[in-house]
């Protein structure tokens, strides 16, 4: 009998810790998956939001930047997105559409925002934007994500591109039935064209989590000094604290 206690506990330890070290893992994780807080609100209106944070993951971003509305909507109209689709979906349905990530009458809203923002930004600031409206079938449809100047590169995050969902009482998107569990976005991937201005795209997300995130990392400098300009933007914000 003693034999078996001995071996059982010794069975039971072997269990026991590494479910100890798996929760602690997923415990730092939920920790560090929490939002960041917004240190400073740039632009507000309904669920259209632009405003500062703290990027946790870099504390060098060339910070205060000076870029134009024009400028930053130049970039943008660059971004491209599609559908991310598996062998089998690609065999059945073909290669997803590239589409723009950003529609004229969202770049005419959001190029002047992120001008701004990145202007009053410090060096260890992100400027994160979310875009949301009403759809004709009563969906909401949501593009996020941020953006920050880092030596050449200005790096482009995007956590969902045109997602459409049911619409939410508040900019977090939960399932009906489980509200604890986050909703997951219709996978995608990104490009920016032409791509010889593409340094790299990465590709994350939170541990254990159902976010998605693309990161683009553009040399803006060289795009804005060959590609068209975005016409017809200048700063119209007023309602900025």
């Amino acid at each position: 009998m003693k034999d078996w206690t001995i071996s059982h506990h010794q069975r039971v330890g072997g269990f026991i810790w590494p479910l100890f070290v798996i929760m602690g893992l997923m415990g730092g994780a939920g920790c560090a998956g929490a939002p960041p807080t917004p240190t400073k609100i740039i632009y507000e209106s309904g669920r259209n939001q632009v405003w500062l944070e703290k990027d946790p993951e870099s504390t060098n971003s060339d910070h205060p930047a000076n870029l134009s509305p024009e400028e930053i909507g130049t970039l943008l109209r660059g971004v491209r997105s599609w559908e991310s689709r598996n062998v089998i979906h690609r065999l059945f349905s073909g290669e997803a559409e590239k589409t723009r990530a950003f529609r004229n009458e969202e770049i005419t809203f959001l190029a002047p925002a992120l001008s701004k923002a990145l202007a009053q930004a410090s060096p260890d600031d992100r400027v994160y934007f979310h875009l949301s409206h009403a759809t004709e079938q009563g969906d909401e449809e949501s593009t996020s994500g941020w953006l920050s100047i880092r030596q050449d590169a200005l790096v482009l995050a995007l956590s969902e591109v045109h997602d459409r969902h049911g619409p939410q009482p508040d900019i977090s998107k939960y399932d009906r039935q489980m509200p604890n569990v986050p909703e997951r976005s219709s996978a995608f991937e990104v490009i920016f064209e032409p791509e010889e201005y593409l340094i790299k795209v990465k590709s994350g997300g939170k541990l254990f989590a159902p976010d998605q995130r693309e990161e683009l990392y553009i040399k803006y400098r060289e795009a804005l000094s060959a590609l068209p300009r975005f016409p017809g933007l200048e700063p119209r914000l007023t309602n900025t604290p």
